[in-house]
């Protein structure tokens, strides 16, 4: 009872500090941290929000959409038009990431992905964020002026070891759980300030997302007398213990022992598990069995349990022994207390059990009944074993309102620092753009799956060179149609320790130039996330949050209209141990990181940074801090161990409000070419990111009079523009009508950056020099992390100037619709959709199927090993991507061996592909199941096995492939196309000798290469992402019936579901071929 209070109400579970009263300055505070927040709800109205500071995430309105899934009853895939709402979360998990990075941060995904699925009577989880915050990295072999070696407690990893483990991680659980994650931030800060070193050896881990919601579920049912209580997924383990206290806690202020203790151990197939379980609940409508659902997390069943029956209504009778439990040698406290993780707990009323349960059987995701709702309210929780009941209380006891926390605090004043800014402007240029906050983050974002799911239409990749440099991410509300949701981020956290306030508003105004790239109509669509970090009782710090609070929720945002129903805070941002005798401390700044969300009228209409080669076209500064270049906090300060003076801020709030309206205007985006907002690094990195996404030069002019430096160093707020030299006089005029400055800064020139200011050369640098120098820290940590010859590879392409990048050339018409006349008929033949435990990516495959004229059908490999399902009846057979068994077995070995082991399976699988009028398709870890089971595949004996990756990573790239002449059923027609695909996997690379390949090309049988952009045939890293000899990616049978590939089709059918593509290029890419033949092979 005592742990169970301890994590309920810890301040991690109760958020104190946010709803204490406050005195400043003596002077009594009206309102608390959390009435401020609740109040861009009330100033807003609610507008758009649906549900707001109640359940595990926010809910806001979406648009009307056709989702797709399978019917209930018959399986068969089909489309519903309905309201698809947009559910948004963003959590952090900072204190495991310190302690033990990989684990930590793959369970703060975890974790998150889980409140996003736990939503009403349960959600769908769809794209996601990550972020992180550390202190200097001091990488080997490149050694930077700024950073000092102050040290670190042992308990605890370097910001370099976090940021080699964490994001691998974070990135392993969202690709195997099967959501993509396409947004996100990075930065580093340590700096001795006010005597004191300032950084964040206790990092910030943020992971974040949005999903969608029926309107129908997004209010959870009372529960019922005598409901019966569920725990869902995983068994109970002795892995996380006391998290929810020990994250509210300095870190090294507890117990080494107890901090290890509190890491959580992650398992996305088992969580992936669940939400197949719960998404074939809420496709149920009306008749789905949740009454209420709460994901698991701190404090484990010991707090989960008691708030599902407490906002149920009721309280509950359980019974210790009916838990899952793989560690039956745990304690009573230990069964009740753990955090083992991927588990939800669930009250089904009697009457939906037994359905509840064959949807749980059909997925293979155990649960468990552990208890029943009571009408007393109190919580008891009995031990058969030891014939006792380890805890017996009132629900008021553990839940009751505990005294609200009072807090004095007091302002103390900020040191005075000038901006003794000493660089030269080739200095400037060489430190800044290689700082980490700045620099490119490919290392942090090839790793993670960005195509999952088949709903992306803008990930962070810009560009025929795909360069990470994207404001925004955009995703699609369903298969068909132009809707979706868009996310960006916030943060200017060193600003914070010389102007708390201004750096909130920084962190809100930032997210808004960002989200503003997207299609979201007007400003109060935009929705935020706060999430809000403090060393509380810090000097100064306590004040620094309230005021920063008051500034965003009681000024900023009620004048921009723009409203905050969902955050998280973590008031414990210090980092304390002892050294030679000596207490030591690092402080994080006070930080506000702001997620922005918002619907989409139109994925296509959304800017990117890429240049368009015109000739004549001018960039334009849009100068939203009207001439002011604060340097204080900024980058470049940073790079000479200053924080300088005075910070940039936003002055006028209704200016940046005037300016995302303005910008949603379609006469005016007609005109824009691309887009990028100003913020670190200032104007200098603004413009190299967009030469380095077009390689397309620039001649850029410092205005007469001012200091060059000030003018291209400065982060201010601000965006620019490209527009034709033609169309200059009408966007002045627009931007003039609302009061908004802009100015000419930049005019396109061959491919070198040169600055000049009265008409002489300040600076001349080419693209590739300064390209590799923004590119140089991830090429350090991809060395360390992965293979160092790959990263080698992929670091050298940077400095080619002749590299044409992605391009497509094909042999047929795009838009032709050969399926037609099949489809005309009316007859649909029925395709096995099929899928294993740990698969991901049946749903876009389905929809790829259905919309060349099949019914795509949703078969378990549950259902054919248990004989009620074969495949007589199907005609196509599909083996969807993913991660079967959690790849454990070895990528699809697993997979293939339940069936090669399983004497019915095995006649199963025999029969369908000794028909000579079926087909089938493997793709991804449908490919390498396909290749592990050749031997009952007629003609497919020579095909290899797939292994790990050269790079020794996992790899998320949109590569450039050639369709060779082959006998493939699939790839009729496509011989002599080349083209961009998806490719997301860990073990791809076929497992066969040069000349073995040699014999398959040979033969005929393989249909797809990788080629570089030269078009030549490529082993070379990461053009060819997995290092397969000759490039191989695709193999067929000397009939052509069956076809397995790595890459992935499916998401990319549609031509808005592709990083890059040819503007000619309409509703279908040249991917929607290859179903499109299916269907014509079956006549």
């Amino acid at each position: 009872e005592l742990m169970m209070f301890a994590q309920a109400n810890s301040e991690h579970c109760r958020h104190k500090t946010f709803r204490a009263s406050w005195t400043v300055d003596d002077a009594p505070q009206r309102y608390s941290l959390m009435d401020m927040i609740r109040n861009t709800f009330e100033q807003t109205n609610g507008e758009g929000v649906l549900s707001a500071y109640e359940d595990n995430a926010s809910v806001i309105a979406g648009p009307t959409a056709t989702r797709f899934y399978p019917d209930p009853e018959t399986r068969e895939y089909a489309y519903s038009e309905e309201t698809v709402n947009i559910l948004m979360k963003v959590e952090t998990h900072n204190h495991p990431t310190a302690i033990a990075p990989f684990p930590g941060a793959a369970t703060g995904s975890g974790g998150e992905i889980r409140d996003e699925g736990a939503v009403g009577r349960g959600s769908k989880p769809k794209v996601g964020l990550t972020g992180y915050t550390v202190s200097n990295l001091k990488i080997p072999h490149q050694s930077e002026p700024w950073e000092k070696d102050y040290g670190k407690p042992n308990r605890i990893s370097s910001a370099l070891d976090i940021m080699i483990h964490a994001p691998i991680g974070g990135a392993a659980f969202n690709n195997e759980f099967g959501r993509p994650n396409i947004c996100g931030y990075f930065r580093t800060f340590e700096q001795e300030f006010g005597g004191e070193v300032r950084g964040y050896h206790k990092p910030i881990m943020i992971a974040g997302g949005l999903g969608n919601i029926r309107s129908e579920h997004i209010d959870q049912r009372p529960i019922e007398t005598g409901a019966s209580l569920v725990v869902l997924g995983g068994p109970a383990m002795l892995i996380g213990l006391g998290g929810g206290a020990a994250s509210s806690m300095a870190t090294g202020a507890s117990d080494a022992d107890l901090d290890f203790a509190s890491v959580q151990r992650g398992n996305p197939e088992i969580e992936h598990r669940c939400q197949e379980v719960i998404d074939q609940c809420w496709q149920l409508g009306d008749d789905n069995p949740i009454q209420f659902i709460h994901d698991v997390g701190a404090g484990g069943l010991s707090n989960a349990l008691p708030e599902l029956v407490k906002d149920g209504g009721v309280g509950g009778q359980f019974e210790l022994r009916n838990v899952p439990n793989d560690e039956p040698g745990m304690s009573p406290l230990e069964i009740w207390c753990n955090e083992a993780q991927e588990r939800y707990v669930l009250a089904i009323a009697e009457e939906d059990v037994a359905r509840f349960s064959a949807i749980c059987e059909r997925e293979r995701c155990p649960f468990a009944i552990v208890g029943k709702a009571q009408q007393a309210h109190d919580l008891q929780v009995a031990d058969q074993l030891f014939e006792d009941k380890p805890v017996d209380l009132p629900m008021a006891v553990l839940f009751g309102e505990v005294p609200a926390l009072a807090k004095d605090v007091s302002s103390e004043s900020v040191p005075d620092e000038e901006d003794s800014q000493t660089l030269t402007l080739d200095q400037a240029a060489h430190l800044v753009m290689g700082h980490p906050t700045v620099a490119s983050k490919n290392f942090l974002i090839t790793i993670g799956d960005r195509t999952v799911g088949g709903f992306v239409s803008r990930d962070q990749m810009i560009g025929p060179w795909q360069v990470p440099v994207s404001d925004v991410a955009v995703s699609t509300s369903s298969y068909s149609g132009v809707s979706g949701e868009a996310m960006a981020m916030g943060e200017r956290t060193p600003l914070a320790l010389l102007d708390a306030p201004a750096s909130g508003r920084m962190a809100v105004a930032e997210s808004i130039t960002n989200i503003a790239a997207a299609r979201i109509d007007e400003i109060g669509n935009i929705k935020l996330s706060a999430n809000w970090m403090a060393a509380v009782g810090h000097p100064n710090e306590d004040a620094n949050l309230y005021k920063t609070v008051a500034a965003v929720g009681l000024e900023l945002c009620p004048t921009l209209g723009v409203c905050i129903p969902v955050g998280k805070d973590s008031t414990s941002m210090q980092t304390r141990w002892e050294e030679g005798g000596n207490e030591k401390t690092v402080t994080s700044p006070l930080s506000l990181i702001v997620s922005a969300f918002s619907p989409v009228c139109d994925v296509g209409d959304t800017f990117t940074p890429q240049l368009e080669r015109r000739g004549d076209s001018v960039l334009l500064l849009v100068d939203l801090a009207s001439g002011k270049q604060r340097l204080g906090g900024s980058v470049l300060m940073q790079c000479q161990n200053h924080l300088g003076g005075a910070v940039p801020d936003v002055d006028d709030a209704d200016m940046l409000r005037r300016f995302v309206n303005l910008l949603q205007q379609e006469s005016l985006r007609n005109r824009i070419l691309a887009y990028h907002d100003r913020s670190d690094g200032g104007l200098f990195a603004t413009l190299a990111e967009m030469m380095f996404a077009s390689r397309v030069g620039l001649n850029v002019n410092v205005p007469d009079g001012l200091e060059p430096v000030d003018f291209l160093f400065n982060e201010e707020l601000g965006v620019v523009i490209q527009v034709s030299a033609d169309e200059l006089a009408y966007v002045e005029a627009a931007f003039a009508a609302e009061d908004i400055p802009i100015q000419v800064v930049a005019t396109e020139a061959g491919s070198e950056m040169t600055v000049t200011q009265a008409g002489q050369e300040l600076l001349s640098v080419d693209r590739a020099t300064l390209q590799q120098r923004w590119s140089e820290t991830s090429y350090n940590i991809q060395s360390l992390r992965d293979n160092p010859q790959c990263a080698s590879e992929e670091f050298q392409k940077v400095s080619d100037d002749d590299d044409p990048g992605l391009s497509a050339n094909l042999v047929y018409d795009v838009d032709e619709d050969i399926a037609a006349p099949m489809i005309a008929t009316g007859v649909r033949p029925r395709i096995a959709i099929l899928r294993e435990q740990g698969v991901n990516s049946q749903v876009e495959m389905a929809a790829a199927f259905t919309r060349a004229g099949f019914s795509a059908i949703d078969i378990h490999m549950s259902e054919l090993l248990s004989g009620s399902q074969d495949l007589e009846e199907f005609k196509g057979l599909v083996a969807c991507g993913g991660f079967s068994y959690g790849d454990v077995l070895g990528a699809g070995e697993g997979w293939a061996k339940s069936i090669l082991f399983n004497e019915r399976a095995r006649d199963v699988f025999a029969s369908f592909f000794n028909r000579d009028d079926t087909f089938g398709l493997g793709v991804c870890n449908g490919c390498q199941m396909f290749a592990a089971l050749k031997e009952l595949i007629p003609g497919a004996a020579a095909w290899p096995g797939f292994v790990t990756n050269r790079s020794e990573q996992f790899e998320a790239r949109y590569s450039l492939v050639q369709v060779l002449d082959s006998p493939s059923v699939l790839l009729q027609g496509m011989a002599g196309s080349h083209m961009p695909i998806a490719v997301s996997h860990g073990e791809g690379r076929a497992d066969f000798s040069d000349a073995q390949a040699r014999a398959l090309l040979d033969s005929g049988q393989v249909s797809l290469q990788f080629v570089d952009h030269y078009l030549d045939v490529t082993e070379t890293y990461p053009m060819n992402p997995n290092g397969s000899p000759l490039g191989v990616t695709g193999v067929t049978t000397p009939d052509g019936r069956f076809t397995a590939m790595m890459p992935h089709p499916e998401r990319v059918y549609r031509t808005c579901q592709n990083s890059w593509h040819p503007v000619e290029w309409n509703e279908d890419s040249p991917w929607m071929r290859i179903f499109r033949n299916a269907r014509v092979f079956v006549k």
